[in-house]
């Protein structure tokens, strides 16, 4: 078991401040492992797994069980409820503890999928708990650089190429084997290919199923197979409507429970600024990275992996209102990412597998924005900064400048 230091350090911070948290993420992202580590650094704790029958049935004979916990010492004790969400009253059942414990205890919520239910329709809760979030492993946590936030924001286009060599075989073995725990620390292509076939039958024939009640499980399926080819463009639904034979409305809705599940997730067009940019088509980018055959496009999609993990972690912080988002005009010029602080454009980013050159529409739209910019190659010796006007265009390696993100 590798520790997982960054998100022990957001579940201490956020733990200060309020004693419920819930941590969400892609199921097998190794929230069951976290959770547990952080109970025993607990003197008193306590864990229950909805998933355990024993455990379910001493929730359900007295809802106040953890009341029982032996203490070693006065500290407030820790209670994890590991998958509750697939307890049929755990909202109500949520909202009831804290209210009558939440000055005793803190409470640690894991689960995937459903846990932001709360942020949405006005929900009692809403206030009571934090939301944050746990990823599969990148470069930027195994790498291990530790940059600071502030200085990070401060100047975004600084590296270093210290320990390259071994950046390099990190971001290699993650295109192989993904960054979910099992795969990955087994290293092996046999384990990752039986992984992934379970993973996804397992999510869209159990937990989607089981929760959401989909009869069309077979059609489903099919949609989430298809997605590894639309990787890199905006995608069309009525297009993926017209290929599944099923409405514009049920395309649209499978595709927002995978992302509710955590099997993929999305960005939107950024439009300010931007003469004739695209305004309503999404990019859909996927978890389990290998299933994605053509190189340009999983290339495209760690980047996306390690862009969107660094914006969830800032927000989960509290350290600003952030949001990873494209670029992409009626021309068909594209850059591939924007990061923006409170609707304001604060970086792009280009993912080009191979090409030192920066492209012609990263310098057209950094001109128009005029925020600094970095094209990011799947393999180099060094980097390079190119001046455009005012502003630095960086073109780096992509395992050593995603290492330094915070």
């Amino acid at each position: 078991m590798l520790p997982r230091p960054l998100y022990s350090r957001i579940f201490n911070n956020l733990i200060r401040e309020k004693s419920m948290l819930f941590m969400a993420g892609p199921r097998q992202a190794g929230k069951t492992t976290l959770a547990q580590s952080l109970a025993e650094s607990y003197a008193n704790h306590i864990y229950l797994n909805w998933d355990i029958l024993s455990h379910r049935s001493r929730l359900i004979e007295n809802p106040t069980f953890f009341e029982e916990i032996e203490r070693k010492d006065e500290s407030t004790p820790l209670v994890v409820f590991d998958e509750i969400h697939k307890y049929k009253d755990w909202k109500n059942y949520l909202k009831g503890i804290y209210d009558q414990f939440h000055q005793e205890y803190q409470f640690l919520v894991s689960g995937s999928g459903r846990l932001d239910i709360f942020q949405k329709g006005g929900d009692s809760m809403a206030g009571r708990y934090y939301l944050y979030h746990l990823w599969p492993f990148t470069v930027a946590e195994l790498g291990k650089a530790n940059v600071n936030f502030e200085q990070f924001k401060q100047n975004p286009l600084k590296i270093s190429m210290k320990r390259h060599a071994e950046l390099q075989e990190i971001w290699s073995a993650l295109a192989e084997f993904s960054g979910f725990p099992e795969p990955y620390l087994s290293g092996r292509k046999t384990t990752y290919r039986r992984w992934s076939k379970t993973y996804s039958r397992q999510l869209i024939r159990e937990d989607i199923r089981d929760l959401t009640g989909v009869k069309s499980i077979g059609d489903m399926e099919t949609l989430y197979y298809l997605l590894p080819s639309k990787v890199g463009s905006p995608i069309s639904i009525p297009s993926l409507s017209r290929n599944l034979k099923v409405s514009y409305n049920t395309a649209r809705s499978w595709l927002a429970m995978f992302q509710r599940f955590f099997m993929i997730f999305s960005i939107s067009p950024w439009t300010r600024k931007i003469a004739r940019a695209i305004q309503k088509e999404q990019k859909v980018y996927l978890w389990d990275v290998p299933r994605i055959q053509d190189p340009a496009a999983r290339f495209e999609n760690m980047v996306a992996q390690e862009l969107y993990r660094a914006v969830t972690v800032w927000n989960d912080m509290g350290l600003g209102s952030f949001s990873l988002q494209f670029i992409k005009n009626k021309e068909q010029q594209e850059v591939d990412f924007l990061i923006a602080d409170n609707h304001r454009p604060m970086l792009l980013a280009e993912a080009k597998l191979s090409d030192a050159q920066p492209s012609p529409a990263l310098i057209k739209f950094q001109n128009a924005l005029d925020v600094p910019a970095i094209q990011l190659v799947n393999q180099a010796g060094g980097f390079r900064k190119l001046r455009n006007g005012s502003q630095i265009i960086l073109v780096a390696p992509a395992c050593q400048w995603l290492a330094m993100l915070p």
